[in-house]
């Protein structure tokens, strides 16, 4: 374990303007309804706020006040550093979380949660719900070290966590994500069940079942979700296809291009959260920006993009027996009807619908989702 320091080169942060400066627009037209991709109007708004307005020194002190660590860790033969931030709580029951963070995200979108589950009851909760809190950024995302080699799939990554919370002397822990903090939690619950009292997700992953009626007993309400899904799958799963096989063709232009990223990446929070078309209405330019910043100065895009080809190359993953949690927000681009859930989760112990929110639940719906660990983990301690 040693000290790990956010701070960039002032230099890295003048060639990050003078791209900015320096972008080469394409033509575009009106798209309000961002059908053809992320809307040139606002994406140029956003790196003009980018280039002159946003300080990304304001992002580095505050990510400063946590404890920060790096670590080497180990699963099998395969060795990566992985840095994340500690929030210890002050009370000495507190128990141990992993909190995982996923794809367009990172340990930043765990910023407004945090103080929430360290210390509940300054924020309406009560101090027996308290946690001390690991958020590790995944190998090839931010601030871990990024694979030389291929391989590294999210097994591989439940293992290096499992790892790191060894380290840490928590012998016994919960996992709570979505996206990718979802496969992990999953894959942990599957792969240290000794250690692993019980996950929490916030996106579930459940194919029909195939010897039965898949729409069989499913209410309304799932049916109309599900044709949702269905168009979905239409239109907001390029990304995927694309990740999932090249990503690494991919990666050489939004390496490259600040504004490239950028328009990757807001493309995914438009479209994944509850934002009713107005991205603005859940993140602010400066939540975008920070996030954005992080992939560009770590040089981790691609490296990120790569998570997906792994898990494709990896195989199907099939949870183990520990005690689940799911909270299902409208906004989610999937959501599993519950009974197919229960089919692939063998102890799926609790079942929220939320109020509101969407794939990014900490930053979109801090309270509501710590709320919903809290109340989870109560039986798990």
């Amino acid at each position: 374990m040693r000290p790990f320091t956010v701070r960039f080169a002032e230099e890295a942060l003048d060639d990050l303007r003078t791209r900015l400066l320096a972008t080469r627009w394409p033509e575009t037209f009106d798209d309000e309804k961002w059908t053809y991709g992320t809307n040139g109007a606002y994406l140029r708004e956003l790196c003009e706020y980018w280039s002159d307005g946003f300080d990304w020194r304001a992002v580095e002190t505050r990510l400063g006040a946590f404890e920060n660590s790096v670590t080497r860790t180990s699963a099998g033969t395969r060795e990566l550093d992985i840095q994340f931030l500690h929030a210890r709580s002050q009370h000495a029951n507190a128990f141990p979380l992993l909190l995982i963070h996923g794809w367009p995200g990172s340990i930043l979108e765990f910023e407004q949660i945090l103080p929430l589950l360290v210390a509940p009851e300054s924020h309406g909760g009560e101090a027996a719900d308290a946690f001390h809190v690991v958020c590790p950024s995944i190998p090839g995302f931010g601030f871990s070290e990024i694979p030389k080699e291929p391989g590294t799939n999210p097994e591989v990554v439940a293992d290096l966590f499992a790892d790191l919370m060894r380290q840490l002397g928590y012998d016994r822990y919960g996992a709570q994500g979505g996206d990718y903090g979802s496969v992990i939690s999953t894959l942990l619950g599957a792969r240290d069940p000794a250690h692993c009292a019980a996950i929490h997700l916030n996106l579930i992953l459940a194919g029909p079942p195939k010897d039965s009626d898949p729409m069989a007993g499913l209410s309304p309400a799932e049916v109309e979700h599900l044709n949702r899904t269905a168009s979905n799958a239409q239109t907001e799963t390029g990304y995927y296809a694309i990740q999932s096989t090249k990503p690494q063709s991919l990666g050489y232009g939004l390496h490259d291009s600040p504004a490239g990223l950028a328009a990757w990446i807001i493309e995914k929070f438009h479209a994944w959260s509850d934002c009713n078309g107005d991205i603005e209405q859940r993140f602010s330019k400066d939540q975008l920006l920070a996030n954005i910043t992080l992939y560009w100065l770590t040089g981790t895009i691609t490296s990120s993009c790569r998570m997906y080809a792994e898990q494709a190359r990896m195989g199907r993953t099939v949870p183990g027996p520990v005690p689940t949690g799911a909270a299902l927000f409208p906004g989610e681009m999937i959501k599993a009807p519950r009974a197919w859930a229960e089919r692939r989760y063998p102890n799926l112990v609790r079942w929220t619908e939320m109020e509101s929110g969407g794939h990014f639940a900490a930053m979109e719906e801090p309270q509501l989702l710590a709320r919903e660990i809290r109340a989870f983990f109560r039986s798990y301690r």
